[in-house]
């Protein structure tokens, strides 16, 4: 049963893949801060941008779109890289609380880099903020926290490539391992990272 799910979920995922291509906003690159709350449009006029170009220039602000599985990476509101990410088993609507498995949304900073993670390496993202915190205190629960850019869990690296087709962390965003290699050694710490719906 559990093979027979994870397959329905791995060619669903793959036809998404398909007719939901990288996403740039037409007439050139723009930084997270231009970029509407409902996502940008869908513009597959810089496939390079995907996976072939390695970085080389600091990068200083993020964005994630959570239904393309996608994060932007920008310098000075020129787009740099794009990747396709994983996140929580739980993606769709706004992490609320601790173990609710979602992946946030909205505007945080990367406030932290572990090169000795349990997932490879990680880049700390800065939920919760004072409205999230708020909001849970409200609700009588732990808003929870730890949510990372991270890679495989030590120990899953052959599996990289099944894992990386679907929704698996707690709340984080995953990418490849060699993906976080690069992203740890170029993204700046208190950059700003943008995840919408």
């Amino acid at each position: 049963m559990t093979c027979t799910c994870f397959r329905i979920r791995l060619v669903l995922l793959l036809l998404s893949l398909i007719f939901f291509p990288a996403c740039e906003r037409k007439g050139g690159a723009r930084s997270i801060f231009s970029l509407p709350d409902d996502a940008p449009a869908v513009d597959s006029t810089h496939p390079s941008l995907y996976e072939q170009t390695e970085l080389q220039t600091p990068v200083d602000s993020l964005c994630v779109v959570k239904h393309l599985r996608r994060m932007y990476v920008y310098r000075e509101g020129t787009l740099l890289k794009t990747y396709q990410v994983s996140l929580g088993t739980s993606p769709k609507g706004h992490k609320r609380y601790q173990g609710d498995r979602k992946t946030p949304e909205g505007l945080y900073y990367i406030n932290g880099k572990n090169p000795n993670s349990m997932a490879h390496k990680n880049l700390g993202i800065s939920y919760p903020n004072d409205a999230d915190r708020e909001f849970a205190r409200k609700n009588g629960k732990s808003p929870g926290g730890d949510i990372k850019i991270h890679g495989m869990v030590n120990g899953w690296e052959a599996e990289e490539e099944a894992y990386r087709l679907t929704d698996w962390t707690w709340g984080c965003i995953a990418v490849r391992n060699r993906e976080v290699d690069e992203l740890y050694d170029y993204v700046e710490m208190g950059a700003p990272i943008r995840i919408v719906p």
